[in-house]
């Protein structure tokens, strides 16, 4: 005999079945109705600083007023999406990323909502295009100055790997975005170059930001259009480096400029050298570095500048049976705290700045298209939204390890992203309850304490991507909105059956 169900009766909606489970038979019923409520729908009414109660050891509810008022971007009357609102919405869009502006707001409001069931109550939710005018009546400048009140270095001694010699280990690197390929957002931030005879799939926005690298936190960045190159928005985040700060950077931003302005802020450097920029010895060091110098360039010539003494270290890595040689440049010239075998090994740390990148492009934000907004405002708009979720991610990842005394990079940075959606609505629910929210954070960082992952292996990955061939031919930009329409179906009858 098969454990397959038997239908016995059927009687007002009442059906019964024997089901067979491990040799004994039992008697289910279950009804095929059941009677269903009428909610009463009302417009919400949402207090602004309950929506991100969880972060708000992070982001408190009295700096968003802050940002708003110092720039203006209070509305001018009553409305239901207010600034307020918007400004929590759109860095919630980053911790649900992967659903529509509708369903985002859904789940911002999913607690307090949730609050109003057993009164038969359901709230009005506003359409996305409501929520798109109210962004675009919000402007971008509220974000980016929320973003610079907000994002600062919180590592100290005890965190491992945040300092070498006493100076906070800063590195800095940049990216591109794809946006949305709208006629503003390619007329603001422009497309990319390609062979000739093609052309490119969307337009792009760079991004050049400072991370504290013992902690991923992103302490400032820069958005800018594509065609503004890296090196000339880095000179402009030197603005929050200072004299406590050793400061990495890749080959790619490399330049007499970018040593004389760290210089200037009376910082410290560490950066990667092109193999096409050659060094005088000048003197050699006991550890095998030597000292040099590096000459301006013909618009710092003109300026004044003169040539800047520099240390320089050489060492070679086998990479695949074959010695590759790495140069670094550097202003510390103490060989004694600062030897260089320690600046060469520890150098590797500015990879902890692309590990950031990985952090936000494919975790927080793991869209084909990033960017959703069609417009360059809301771009702007969105991508500091976008920094500020990372902060917040990061700022509990941080806290909750310092409990520990571990790294913030052995916390699992997805898991920690999941306790965060699962946390925002438990927080607005408990609002009612007369419970000391304190309460609830301590939930919230054991439950992110609880993510501790193993040490990372001593590996490296070649930069390499694997494309899925397919037979169709690329699209191009002409096959865009170029669809036809469906057309009506006609038949004939060619011959009727006898």
């Amino acid at each position: 005999m098969t454990n397959a169900p038997w239908k016995l009766q059927k009687e007002q909606n009442m059906f019964a079945y024997i089901l067979r489970e491990h040799g004994k038979f039992t008697l289910h019923y279950f009804t095929t109705e059941m009677s269903l409520v009428n909610f009463e729908i009302i417009e919400a009414c949402i207090n602004p600083s309950e929506l991100l109660l969880a972060v708000s050891q992070v982001i408190p509810s009295q700096t968003i007023t802050r940002a708003i008022i110092s720039t203006s971007s209070q509305e001018k009357r009553r409305r239901k999406l207010n600034s307020h609102i918007i400004v929590a919405l759109v860095i919630a869009m980053n911790f649900w990323s992967g659903d529509s502006i509708v369903d985002v707001f859904k789940n911002l409001i999913h607690g307090l909502s949730s609050l109003q069931i057993p009164f038969l109550i359901r709230w009005k939710i506003p359409v996305s295009s409501s929520i798109t005018e109210a962004r675009q009546r919000t402007g971008a400048a509220v974000m980016t100055r929320l973003f610079e009140m907000v994002a600062k270095p919180l590592a100290n001694v005890l965190t491992p790997g945040a300092f070498l010699g006493g100076l906070r280990i800063m590195a800095m690197d940049g990216t591109v975005f794809d946006v949305p390929e709208t006629e503003t957002n390619a007329r603001v931030f422009g497309y990319p170059g390609t062979r000739p005879g093609t052309n490119p799939a969307f337009p792009k926005a760079r991004l050049v930001f400072l991370v504290e690298a013992g902690t991923h936190l992103i302490i400032d960045a820069l958005c800018s259009p594509y065609r503004i190159g890296e090196r000339r928005s880095a000179l402009k985040l030197l603005r929050s480096i200072d004299s406590s700060m050793l400061l990495m950077w890749d080959r790619g931003l490399h330049s007499f400029k970018m040593v004389n302005a760290v210089i200037k802020q009376k910082s410290h450097f560490l950066g990667r050298v092109p193999a096409h920029v050659k060094f005088e010895v000048v003197k050699t060091f006991k550890d095998g570095s030597y000292q040099s110098w590096i000459a301006p360039d013909g618009e710092s010539k003109k300026k004044g500048a003169t040539r800047i003494s520099v240390r320089i270290i050489e060492y070679v890595i086998e990479e695949n049976g074959t010695e590759k040689t790495y140069r670094l440049i550097t202003d510390l010239m103490d060989i004694s705290n600062f030897p260089a075998l320690l600046l060469a090994s520890e150098y590797h740390q500015r990879w902890e700045a692309e590990n950031t990148l990985d952090e936000l492009k494919v975790h927080l934000n793991g869209r084909k298209i990033p960017i959703r907004s069609k417009n360059p405002r809301e771009v702007v708009q969105e991508i500091y939204g976008w920094l500020l979720g990372h902060y917040c991610l990061r700022c509990l990842m941080f806290q909750s390890a310092a409990l520990k005394n571990i790294s913030p990079l052995r916390l699992s940075f997805t898991g920690s992203l999941r306790v965060i959606r699962r946390a925002i609505p438990e927080f607005q629910r408990q609002i009612n309850n007369q419970l000391d929210i304190n309460i609830y954070y301590s939930w919230l960082i054991s439950e992110i304490l609880d993510l501790e992952i193993p040490l990372p292996q001593h590996r490296s990955n070649p930069r390499v991507v694997k494309k899925a061939r397919s037979k169709f031919k690329s699209k191009k930009r002409s096959h865009r909105s170029n669809g036809t329409l469906r057309q009506q179906l006609s038949f004939q009858i060619l011959r009727k059956a006898s």
